[in-house]
């Protein structure tokens, strides 16, 4: 029996507009900048960032190197991007949420890991966990390299 998908959920609140966190996050050549574990990210399709978009990310977990395709799922400027991936027999979904709050933004980043076969469905779990570990460490990362980027202090 396959197990259900593991959704993982985190917030953070960066000081800065929807539309500069919007412009950060959908350029995939800042995905290494935030994002725990990615070596390389590019685009496959030209720019701008919209729905269908595509591209080529190059990451590490649990100790392995993996190259994968992602697709845009959605794409609304300034205040929802969601990402989706399939390799080495885990589906990802990666959504990140946007919201003003006082002149800053709120930050809602969710991952969804589900194996796409029973014979996958035992790393599931440890995937997932892999990914829990690194959402507080992503999103720390993010609010760093966007807050310094227009001279603040994160």
């Amino acid at each position: 029996m396959m197990m259900a998908m593991r959704r993982i959920q985190r917030t953070v609140l960066i000081s800065e507009t929807p539309a500069e966190v919007y412009a950060f996050v959908s350029d995939p050549a800042n995905v290494p900048r935030w994002q725990t574990g990615v070596i390389s990210s590019e685009r496959t399709s030209p720019p701008p960032t919209v729905t269908g978009s595509t591209g080529r990310v190059v990451f590490e977990v649990m100790g392995q190197r993996v190259t994968a395709d992602t697709t845009v799922r959605e794409a609304v400027a300034d205040r929802r991007l969601v990402l989706a991936t399939s390799a080495s027999g885990m589906s990802v979904v990666a959504s990140l949420d946007l919201a003003p709050v006082d002149g800053s933004t709120q930050v809602s980043f969710s991952t969804e890991v589900k194996a796409e076969s029973i014979f996958m469905a035992p790393l599931e779990r440890m995937v997932a966990d892999a990914a829990e570990k690194d959402l507080d460490a992503s999103l720390a990362r993010l609010k760093v390299a966007i807050e310094s980027q227009h001279g603040r202090e994160a």
